[in-house]
């Protein structure tokens, strides 16, 4: 089936099954690779993008789902204000160790600043449940996503 997605404010057609995850969309047919398989259960975080602002497992959503929606990816969050911050945070902050669940904690932490931008501590909590890392980075996170919180704006 053909879809008309909005993917980091540009237009993509594509031919797929309407039960397919954005994921395998993003990744298989558009070739946007920095959103990264983990478990296809929606469980380790590692899928995350935004759809209409709103963080979400691509990995369980379907490309039927999501209509008219603004998705936004990894590639693409460094442009919105709060995706900038956190990024510059978590290169303060040495967030990384292996790279590998980044994009999706970044997708979270970047939601939750736009939508808070001054979390509390249960915030953040809530806000990155869900999202594993399994090089155990946690305590860089959070001081990342406190220093984007403080960096104003």
């Amino acid at each position: 089936m053909p879809f008309q997605l909005t993917i980091n404010g540009l237009s993509h057609a594509v031919d797929v099954d309407g039960d397919t995850p954005l994921l395998w969309v993003l990744r298989d047919v558009l070739g946007m690779t920095g959103t990264k398989f983990g478990c296809g259960m929606a469980l380790c975080g590692a899928c995350t993008v935004h759809v209409d602002d709103t963080a979400v497992r691509s990995c369980i959503t379907t490309v039927d789902s999501v209509g008219d929606s603004r998705i936004t990816t990894i590639e693409a969050i460094g442009t919105t204000p709060a995706g900038k911050k956190i990024q510059q945070a978590w290169l303060a902050h040495d967030v990384p160790q292996c790279g590998y669940c980044q994009s999706g904690q970044i997708m979270s932490a970047s939601a939750l600043l736009a939508s808070k931008p001054r979390p509390t501590d249960a915030d953040i909590d809530e806000a990155m449940s869900g999202n594993i890392c399994r090089c155990g980075t946690y305590v860089r996170i959070r001081d990342a996503i406190k220093l984007a919180a403080q960096s104003g704006g």
